[in-house]
């Protein structure tokens, strides 16, 4: 059926999936101060680009908490994909420099090593 619609194919290989969520994780661990930007920028434009859909102030009023909050899920499963971007290209760079069998254990590495210092950053806040 797809092929039908479409008439060409790609693949794309598991281990450069496993390898990127590796790195976008791993990003969105050690960069949690710029993931929190992220987050709270697109929250202020989902919010701002909502109002311009209303006409009165009251109807927006109305059920204003409710869709703020629905902006905030929204925001934070999206901040996602910024890191998703840049862990493609770390693992790309990996990939073409150590060879595509280093993918994983580098993402892993860099995982591990990103949630430890995030650990010891949130500990040092307090």
């Amino acid at each position: 059926m797809m092929i039908e619609i479409v008439p060409f194919t790609f693949e794309i290989s598991p281990v450069a999936i496993a390898g990127t969520s590796l790195w976008s994780l791993a990003l969105y661990l050690g960069l949690s101060p710029v993931s929190e930007w992220v987050i709270l920028q697109l929250n202020r434009w989902f919010n701002f680009a909502e109002r311009s859909l209303y006409v009165s102030q009251e109807e927006f009023e109305r059920d204003r908490q409710g869709r703020e909050a629905q902006n905030a899920f929204y925001a934070s499963i999206f901040s996602i994909f910024p890191f998703f971007i840049f862990g493609g290209l770390c693992n790309l760079g990996v990939e073409a420099t150590l060879g595509q069998s280093w993918g994983i254990s580098i993402g892993t590495l860099a995982c591990l090593s990103c949630a430890i210092f995030e650990l010891g950053r949130r500990d040092g806040m307090e």
